[in-house]
């Protein structure tokens, strides 16, 4: 597989040398007139205000859809170790909390297929979207800046993305010849929950002129991750105390640390482009290796021993992309990019032995057409295709070996007539999916494959100077995985026995969009609210069964319907001197049904934020305090979450002046050591969130 991109990579570079940056996107009412390039690297990139995802860099109020942005100093403090950790206090997003060191992005109640993590544009190429114990390759360490994007824009990455894309953006390929002769990036962090001790540095070369080298490393060690309160739930708690067995009551005073959340991750990469005025072609290889703990599922049931598994996952990958100017009619840009890796993890058992590996190779390729602007027209079309070999060695293989095979076609359209904007996105995919016969888990040999269409159309209107009101219809189709499909075994990692469904059809969905969008001097303002539809929506849910001594869960096909909203807004409130004081607000919800059944099992409650910031050109202070209310809304043999309530401070200097890059930031977080639990995690009754957390963040900048 590696040959064949290898030699994918040396004939796109044997290709005449005459292509071109993207073009600056326009200047609109909604575009900031400084909008810088969107290729730039990490210390000039785009602000918070502009979308650089998709065909062109875009004002966030162009964006249909809700979308979110984390980058520059907001980056610096929300960075965990986990790309869901993260992205938790985002609009409409929440984690999936498997612990500190395997948690995923939850956009709109959605995870998994339904919420695919990109890497530049390309997927992660890994199977944390089989299980909710793997953990993600991707590095927040490394990410120049991460968008959250919905709407019709989504479709260019996939036509099951119904809650949206995560694009992590990184400059491990280089964009553009740095200033000066050398540059360097690194973070270096402390976090006393977990005793998180991470450092990460970035160096940039150019060399003979239009070559730029680029090398990245990080490392990150923590010890077990303490709580805030006890490790178990008040229900629990009385359970183990009513216990018999003085080993089962000795759990209901477990609290303070989380045992088995260790962890210890390292990082290292390398990378090269071909970079002039005209465009850029270039590669990257990175390897990953991090060995973690999960927190542990304990029995009450003195018969039943719980495991403390630790996962030991490695990623070797390659990367290229490139775009050209070319001089045919109708096409003004070509953009290229592909990724291989070879990945596998071991689920350790708590005597040392290894007791399943997961073994996953990956290809995964796309190619982009970018339309010439012709007056109010413009448009990018495409292809995608990606194949995934998966094979699981061990005791506890709930999958057989299986292969599967995507190849995707799609266009976005835009017309811009100023005061309205329309967009319209269409899709297809062919999905295939073979298991092979495996007797040892109870699986024949399946083949499957599914036609997808998916389709969106959307528009706004300027109601007033930087105001837009914007509405999007989408209809998406999904074809089912290969763990929905042929799952039926024990997992360790998740503690579950796990069974799929292999004659599960395509899953469909309708669904509505309504933003409203702005931005002025002083102030901001972005909400959505959205409606869903699905027909043969597939979930997992608890039967209340044991098998193995695991609890079962059983992946079930029923109609669906999900609503809920996010908004926020920002606002200043004074001026002080130097000091600008701005307050800051966000709320989201989701509700989410099985018809005639009930609630849809593990979504986030509402939640509300708030925070007070006083900014200057060198020193910025701020207080936040979030909200999230109880979740009584469960299934069968799911169990409610009680509500919290965290506040956070941080302070950020930057001692060199405004113009520098080299910054100090100072935070504490859950001040009050609350125990906090998210719904959305399977282990939530069993691992709080982390308690209070004194972290401090060097980043410099040469």
């Amino acid at each position: 597989m590696l040959r064949i991109l290898l030699l994918a990579t040396a004939t796109f570079i044997a290709l005449p040398a005459h292509a071109e940056e993207k073009p600056p996107s326009p200047v609109t009412s909604d575009t900031p007139a400084d909008a810088p390039d969107p290729d730039a690297q990490d210390h000039d990139q785009p602000n918070q205000e502009i979308v650089v995802t998709g065909t062109r860099a875009r004002a966030t109020a162009d964006v249909l859809g809700g979308t979110a942005i984390l980058a520059a100093e907001e980056l610096t403090r929300e960075m965990r170790p986990t790309i869901g950790e993260t992205l938790a206090k985002q609009p409409g997003v929440s984690a999936t909390s498997f612990g500190p060191n395997a948690s995923r992005p939850v956009l709109r109640g959605f995870t998994g297929d339904r919420a695919r993590l990109l890497i530049d544009g390309i997927g992660s190429i890994d199977v944390s979207n089989t299980s909710a114990d793997h953990a993600a390759i991707i590095n927040p360490l490394t990410a120049d800046r991460i968008e959250v994007l919905r709407g019709p824009s989504a479709l260019l990455f996939s036509p099951s993305s119904i809650g949206g894309v995560v694009n992590v953006i990184d400059s491990r390929i280089p964009r553009r010849m740095p200033e000066s002769p050398f540059h360097a990036d690194g973070i270096a962090t402390y976090g006393s929950a977990s005793d998180e001790r991470s450092a990460s540095g970035a160096v940039d070369v150019p060399v003979a002129g239009k070559l730029v080298v680029h090398a990245d490393g990080s490392y990150t060690k923590t010890g077990d991750m303490r709580g805030g309160g006890y490790v178990l739930t008040p229900a629990l708690r009385a359970q183990a105390a009513a216990s018999a067995d003085p080993a089962i009551q000795e759990l209901a005073d477990l609290e303070g640390e989380v045992p088995n959340t260790a962890a210890r991750t390292w990082d290292i990469a390398g990378g090269a482009a071909i970079v002039d005025d005209r465009g850029s072609l270039g590669f990257s290889v990175s390897r990953y290796d991090s060995l973690y703990g999960v927190p542990i599922r304990y029995s009450l049931d003195p018969a039943v021993d719980a495991e403390a598994v630790r996962l030991h996952a490695k990623q070797t990958r390659l990367d290229v992309r490139g775009d050209i100017l070319t001089e045919t009619a109708g096409i003004h840009q070509i953009r290229m990019r592909l990724a291989a890796a070879d990945y596998q993890h071991s689920e350790i058992e708590d005597t040392g032995e290894v007791g399943t590996t997961f073994y996953s190779q990956g290809f995964e390729g796309r190619l982009e057409l970018v339309q010439e602007t012709h007056g109010e027209w413009e448009g990018v079309t495409g292809g995608q295709f990606s194949t995934r070999n998966t094979r699981i060695v061990g005791e506890e293989k709930f999958l057989p070996r299986t292969e599967s095979n995507q190849f995707g076609l799609f266009t976005l359209q835009s017309l811009d007539f100023g005061a309205l904007k329309a967009e319209a996105a269409l899709r297809y995919e062919h999905n295939s999916l073979r298991a092979q016969a495996d007797q040892d888990i109870g699986n024949p040999l399946y083949d499957r494959s599914f036609d997808s269409l998916s389709a969106s159309l959307g528009a706004s209107y300027a109601l007033a100077d930087h105001l837009r009101l914007g509405i999007n219809v989408s209809r998406s189709e999904r074809a089912p995985t290969q763990e929905e499909l042929f799952a039926n075994g024990p997992h360790a990692g998740t503690q579950a026995f796990e069974i799929g469904n292999p004659d599960f059809t395509t899953e469909r969905a309708w669904g509505v969009e309504g933003t409203l969008k702005g931005s002025g001097d002083g102030w901001s303002l972005s909400a959505a609210a959205y409606y869903n539809w699905f027909s043969d929506y597939i979930y997992d849910a608890p039967t209340g069964a044991i098998e193995d001594d695991l609890p079962v869960f059983q992946y079930n096909q029923a109609d669906a319907r999900y609503y809920g909203f996010e908004v926020e807004g920002s606002a200043r409130l004074a001026q002080l001197g130097n000091f600008a004081i701005n307050s800051d607000a966000l709320a989201d919800y989701v509700h989410a049904d099985i018809v005639d059944q009930g609630p849809v099992p593990r979504i986030p409650p509402l939640r509300v934020m708030g925070g007070l910031e006083a900014q200057s050109d060198a020193l910025t202070g701020r207080v936040e305090i979030e909200h999230s209310f109880e979740q009584d809304r469960v299934t069968d043999f799911e169990t409610p979450t009680s509500g919290f309530t965290l506040v956070n401070a941080s302070v950020s200097w930057k001692p060199f002046g405004a113009g520098s890059h080299t910054s100090l930031m100072l935070s504490a977080n859950n001040i009050f050591d609350v125990e906090a639990r998210r719904h959305t995690s399977v282990l939530k009754d069993y691992a709080p969130l982390a308690g209070r957390d004194l972290r401090a963040t060097l980043r410099v900048q040469l």
